[in-house]
């Protein structure tokens, strides 16, 4: 039986449909390196979002990334993420109450952002604490704070 030789239009769609088919998106990784943490009891409480509305706490974004560890782990990376702007917010839960623990409104334990941003009454904006993720990115700083 003779090969059949595919049709000249065939051969012009073929590109066009290539066109069409999805691109794989790149990813990149992020290191948080926390430091001046006053104990290593307890664990590290982490919020990673590219939702100003849901900083600093993650809610309403099924897109968040957040992760418990160890205190005595100051070096966390985030592996697979989508470039753009983020923010994270760190609670040090020396306790292990699953909280931030507060007295009169103060927290009692640690706390810190990316970018390090000045604290007044309450977090800081989304703003203050985002960073990009790209091909370029640096391990993100985090100073942990805290007031008494």
């Amino acid at each position: 039986m003779p090969k059949r030789r595919p049709s000249p239009l065939r051969l012009s769609i073929l590109p066009l449909g290539l066109l069409l088919l999805p691109a794989a998106s790149p990813t990149f990784s992020l290191e948080l390196d926390v430091q001046k943490l006053r104990s290593a009891k307890g664990v590290l409480r982490i919020c990673l979002t590219s939702r100003p509305q849901s900083f600093p706490d993650c809610k309403d974004d099924p897109r968040a990334v957040t992760r418990s560890v160890p205190a005595t782990q100051a070096v966390v990376t985030f592996d697979g993420l989508a470039p753009g702007n983020y923010a994270a917010a760190i609670i040090h839960d020396e306790n292990g109450n699953s909280k931030l623990d507060t007295l009169m409104g103060i927290p009692r334990e640690g706390f810190g952002f990316t970018r390090n941003p000045a604290i007044g009454f309450g977090p800081p904006r989304f703003d203050a604490a985002r960073f990009a993720v790209d091909g370029a990115a640096r391990p993100q700083q985090v100073r942990m704070r805290y007031l008494l």
